[in-house]
């Protein structure tokens, strides 16, 4: 993978040919070898009954963040296992996704990942989340 800069660049053409990804929003903001954030403004149509983001979109912003990360170290990778906490309502103007590598081995890598929402400016912890991606060679 590039260490020239070029990584942050080659995600976010990544992330356009998700269709998943346009429609939700998702924009990567940051990325390093083993860790990316992704970050989605609020929508109303991403809310459940009660108003707060839907559970659904909390796991794919986690298991993306995750995924991409995961390329950083490998190329193309697919989930295994994705677990998630939920600890809050997702109730913010954007959400902030942010993975990091706990291990990378050649079979498996784990990672890790926090959701926070920005509410008027601060962030607040909503949910944490693991997976283990398998390379795709």
């Amino acid at each position: 993978m590039p260490t020239d800069g070029t990584l942050l660049k080659d995600l976010q053409r990544l992330n356009e040919t998700a269709a998943f990804n346009r429609w939700a929003g998702f924009e990567v903001v940051d990325a390093t070898e083993g860790s990316v954030s992704l970050r989605m403004p609020w929508r109303a149509e991403f809310g459940q009954y009660s108003g707060n983001l839907h559970a659904g979109l909390v796991s794919a912003l986690i298991d993306t963040a995750c995924g991409f990360a995961a390329y950083t170290l490998s190329g193309p990778v697919a989930a295994s296992h994705c677990a998630v906490s939920y600890l809050a309502p997702g109730t913010g103007e954007a959400f902030i996704a942010t993975a990091r590598t706990v291990r990378s081995g050649r079979r498996q890598i784990f990672m890790a990942a926090e959701l926070h929402d920005e509410r008027e400016g601060v962030r607040v912890l909503i949910a944490t989340g693991e997976t283990i991606l398998v390379p795709v060679r």
